[in-house]
């Protein structure tokens, strides 16, 4: 993510130079609404937001403050980076997106309970989390085993890189003999969720349960139902 003055060369060299960027989107404003510190104050929240959302790995070599803007321009500019984060993830971008605090997470109906905590164990580990509108939270506290079983590296590599991203990122870290979630963390399925903390291929729906021993399919085929 960026900014550029003008934006032709930082796409052409990007294209040239990055093997891993594959598509771009851009935001404008018409009538002149945006200058260059507008986009400087743009480009270092949103750094900020995925730095603290860890669920992507950035590539960018700095990390800008952001710089001084007047009360009125400062309003506008957050008013725009709203809009910015209620467009990105209808294009399919949830890089920004931390999970929400389970009191936030409430049913379609205002007088339903809270979202349930559903567990997943297995391997000595076990791990909490819930549906959210963003996807499967998994929240801090939460343990993993250190090792992935040789068939979700040769089948599914990608799982196995992910795995090593949030190890990178600080998002699991070592701790005893598994390792630990050190925040919420927003899968895009449950089925995700439990593979990267189980180390092996899985079915979360049925792999996730509630206190009473509920699978996740079971929940959602009664919620369905009623």
């Amino acid at each position: 993510m960026g900014e550029g003055d003008p934006i032709r060369p930082r796409l052409e060299s990007h294209y040239a130079q990055k093997d891993f960027w594959t598509r771009a989107i851009g935001f404008v404003a018409v009538g002149g609404l945006l200058n260059k510190a507008h986009v400087q104050f743009l480009e270092a929240r949103l750094i900020a937001l995925a730095r603290a959302a860890k669920r992507v790995p950035l590539d960018n070599g700095n990390f800008p403050n952001e710089p001084t803007l007047s009360e009125a321009d400062r309003a506008d500019m957050l008013v725009f980076l709203d809009h910015m984060l209620g467009m990105l993830p209808v294009l399919g971008v949830h890089a920004f997106e931390s999970a929400p605090a389970v009191s936030t997470v409430i049913r379609a109906d205002a007088a339903a309970p809270v979202a349930p905590l559903l567990y997943c164990a297995g391997k000595g580990v076990e791990a909490t989390g819930y549906e959210a509108s963003q996807g499967f939270v998994v929240k801090a506290g939460s343990r993993a085993v250190t090792e992935v079983v040789p068939s979700l590296q040769q089948n599914w590599p990608a799982r196995a890189t992910q795995r090593k991203d949030l190890l990178n990122s600080g998002v699991l870290v070592p701790d005893g003999d598994a390792l630990r979630f050190t925040q919420d963390y927003v899968f895009t399925s449950p089925s995700l969720a439990a593979v990267l903390i189980l180390g092996r291929h899985t079915n979360g729906r049925t792999k996730w349960k509630d206190a009473q021993g509920r699978t996740l399919k079971e929940l959602q085929e009664a919620e369905a139902g009623s």
